[in-house]
């Protein structure tokens, strides 16, 4: 107990002790952690201050050579614009100069349809100026008739029979033309024409060309001589081509014509239908 009792101050002294040699050590090494964390800082801070001093120093080199330093956000805002979707954004100018290229291209496309049209027109002119031509020109040599009337040269398919014309006959059928009708208007010497090839078509008459012309007492020219002196002019010459080529002036049930004037017998003017009148002559059915 005593010596309990003299050594009882021992053990709190070692404590004091202790807790100063424990202390101590930590005092030190958060010294060393503060010293390394301080170090690290001033070396970030140091490492910022040369990045700035760079990026001034770059700034005042190219404000020196005449740079603007808003070129470098242009070309940012730029390359930001061309990222964005592509616009069909036309501007007045350009709208206005497609729809004047549109109007000529419509004006183009009329004028030629136009052209088109008119070279159209034109070409089908020459035909029927050809085909008149022709039936002034020059006769048929054959004939084709249907039952009830003479058909043009185009409608030959349709006939029911035809009728071949000599050379003989065209100058006969000429020939009792002018003698006929030579003082009387162009479309009188036609109708004369085609009262005889009426009679060639029906079956009332003869089946000739010839033999209607010389049929008795039917054309007062070839009692009298008057058919063989006469020469054709020019007119009757065209009456009877445009005749044979299916013009007409009277119509196709047309047999009989007479001057009214002139004529000795008037039994056709009492017994037949009068058709019309051209010149001096009076056409019958």
């Amino acid at each position: 107990m005593d010596i309990i009792s003299k050594n009882r101050w021992v053990a709190p002294m070692l404590s004091v002790l202790l807790v100063c040699i424990v202390g101590a050590n930590v005092v030190q090494a958060t010294g060393k952690w503060n010293e390394a964390s301080d170090s690290k800082q001033m070396t970030e801070l140091a490492a910022s201050a040369e990045n700035s001093e760079n990026s001034f120093s770059e700034d005042r080199r190219m404000m020196k050579d005449g740079t603007s330093l808003s070129t470098d956000a242009s070309i940012q805002a730029d390359n930001w614009t061309n990222s964005l979707p592509a616009k069909n954004w036309l501007t007045a100018a350009q709208e206005e100069q497609e729809q004047k290229e549109a109007k000529a291209k419509h004006v183009a496309r009329a004028a030629a349809a136009a052209k088109a049209k008119k070279e159209a027109a034109l070409k089908l002119a020459k035909v029927e100026h050809a085909k008149a031509v022709a039936a002034i020109t020059t006769p048929p040599q054959k004939l084709y008739f249907t039952r009830t009337k003479l058909l043009n040269q185009e409608d030959s398919k349709l006939a029911t029979w035809s009728y071949s014309v000599s050379d003989k006959e065209l100058l006969l059928l000429q020939k009792i033309v002018m003698a006929e009708a030579e003082g009387e208007p162009y479309e009188g010497k036609v109708a004369v024409a085609n009262v005889v090839l009426n009679r060639l078509r029906s079956a009332n008459f003869p089946d000739t060309i010839y033999k209607v012309i010389y049929q008795k007492s039917q054309f007062s020219p070839v009692a009298n001589g008057r058919l063989k002196r006469v020469t054709p002019n020019e007119d009757s010459i065209k009456a009877v081509n445009a005749a044979l080529n299916g013009k007409k002036e009277v119509a196709d049930d047309t047999y009989y014509f007479l001057s009214l004037t002139l004529a000795d017998d008037l039994t056709v003017a009492r017994s037949q239908k009068k058709v019309k009148t051209i010149g001096h002559h009076t056409f019958y059915k």
